[in-house]
């Protein structure tokens, strides 16, 4: 997850521990990287599809 993301490895392992939570810019780039929404990430939709990229 550190390449596909940027996101140190140790601060990955704290946000999965629960430890620490991630900022806006973590979850954007967690969403990217996994191809879902950041909704989906947060449990606000059922949906994991992402959105459709801004033109």
């Amino acid at each position: 997850m550190q390449m596909l993301t940027g996101i140190d490895q140790s601060d990955y392992s704290k946000i999965e521990t629960g430890k620490r939570n991630m900022t806006f810019e973590q979850c954007r780039r967690i969403a990217m990287a996994l191809e879902t929404s950041m909704d989906y990430l947060a449990g606000l939709t059922d949906d994991p599809r992402p959105y459709p990229p801004n033109k």
